[in-house]
């Protein structure tokens, strides 16, 4: 008997890959199979979307925090050019995720958070911050640009 998605959720997929790697269809849970690969893709743009939004945050506080260490600007700095690499790294390995309508999506669910993020962590008022994201893709991605 095979095992219950909601009893053992670990054993359930490796039994799940088993059965896929030995043939045995008739014994696949589709409907939880399904399910799991759609929520893979989530995953892998969900992990674009926050990765977009750290170099956001981080751009828009090397813009308009005016009042900042040298050490600050420098932490910034490490950290977009960790992100871009890990996007480009990501990016890579999911070229689907570079299609214009995904990175649309993805931009503009991270200028939200990236903007919340820096709000947060400037103290500075909302206005001081552009009202709609002032970057482009080809921006938030190229290791040249800083604003």
């Amino acid at each position: 008997m095979p095992i219950g998605y909601d009893e053992d959720y670990f054993s359930w997929t490796q039994e799940q890959a088993l059965f896929l790697k030995q043939g045995r269809f008739d014994l696949l849970d589709l409907e939880h199979l399904a399910d799991e690969v759609a929520s893979m893709g989530r995953s892998e743009w969900r992990e674009l979307a926050s990765r977009l939004a750290a170099v956001i945050a981080h751009l828009l506080k090397l813009q308009f925090q005016t009042e900042r260490t040298p050490a600050n600007e420098r932490s910034w700095k490490r950290s977009v050019i960790e992100q871009r690499r890990a996007l480009r790294d990501h990016l890579h390995d999911n070229p689907g995720l570079k299609n214009p309508a995904q990175m649309d999506r993805a931009v503009r669910l991270a200028w939200g958070d990236g903007l919340q993020t820096a709000l947060r962590e400037t103290g500075l008022e909302p206005d001081v911050f552009p009202d709609a994201n002032p970057y482009t893709v080809d921006q938030l991605l190229a290791d040249g640009y800083w604003p």
